[in-house]
């Protein structure tokens, strides 16, 4: 990426989607257009309709060092420093995972399992992460209050950043506590609760893509042999923090949801398995027994 004058944001787009489309990436033309409208302080539809539009030498080294990164396949969120999720950008970086659209499958099931409390419920999210599960059921349910929890003290930095951003506080605030270990005396029963827990199995370790292993904490990602060390438990845990006919809801991965279903049939009734928008099993859910 030499001779300025000619780089156009056609030309460049065009230059940086084979560029990665060499190396592997699945969404060359999304992820080129994602960092250049973010470098120009634009639009993908801007980008769009102004094609010729030269870029500045400023604009272009700028460029190069984010599609660099991206080359190293560090994930586009990372690169620009946000993820929409249920409609609202949550700042993202490596101290947490990226949010994904499976996980809004979570918020769905949680709002439609306690619609009967649409007024007043009190939830807990563990696991909370970036805190997009927890900041979206309080922004989306202004009068519940959500309590989200998390081992790593620079997650719940991220969380609270976000919730303070997004008018998320009071309502949604973020504890230290590795499950269920540290809630503290006044906040120990719960209508909901959420989790998407690590939930890879160690075994596919090798598997995962290099924008995943290389970039995402490992600690949010894995949970042991078979991947269901945390999920455990928190079914084992969540019948002493819910109220009768607390709910509880969690995120799980590609082929465990009838494990994890059988698992929680044990202290739980009508435990209900919901697909993601892939049509992949993603959301394990039931009523304390």
């Amino acid at each position: 990426m030499t001779d300025t004058d000619a780089w156009t944001i056609r030309r460049v787009l065009t230059w940086a989607a084979d560029d990665l489309r060499t190396r592997g990436t699945d969404t060359p033309r999304l992820d080129a257009e994602i960092l250049l409208a973010h470098v120009l302080g634009s639009t993908r539809l801007a980008l769009i309709t102004d094609p010729e539009r030269p870029l500045s030498k400023e604009e272009l080294t700028a460029y190069r060092e984010l599609h660099k990164r991206r080359r190293a396949a560090e994930p586009v969120a990372y690169l620009v420093g946000q993820r929409e999720f249920y409609g609202r950008p949550f700042r993202v970086d490596k101290r947490v995972l990226v949010p994904r659209p499976d996980t809004e499958t979570l918020v769905d099931v949680a709002l439609e399992r306690l619609a009967h409390l649409s007024l007043d419920a009190r939830v807990l999210d563990l696991c909370t992460g970036s805190g997009c599960v927890a900041i979206t059921l309080a922004c989306e349910r202004p009068t519940w209050t959500v309590m989200g929890t998390d081992l790593s003290e620079d997650a719940l930095t991220v969380a609270r950043d976000n919730a303070a951003r997004l008018g998320a506080q009071p309502r949604a605030w973020f504890r230290r506590s590795d499950l269920f270990s540290d809630l503290g005396e006044a906040h120990d029963s719960f209508d909901l609760i959420t989790a998407n827990p690590p939930y890879i199995p160690e075994s596919e370790r090798s598997e995962l893509a290099r924008t995943i292993v290389d970039f995402e904490p490992h600690m949010a990602l894995f949970g042991g042999n078979d991947g269901l060390d945390v999920v455990r438990a928190i079914i084992d845990g969540a019948p002493a923090h819910l109220e009768p006919s607390g709910v509880l809801a969690m995120e799980i991965g590609y082929g465990q949801a009838q494990k994890v279903a059988e698992l929680m049939r044990v202290s739980f009734d009508n435990v209900e398995i919901k697909k993601d928008y892939g049509g992949i099993e993603r959301v394990v859910s039931g009523v304390v027994r």
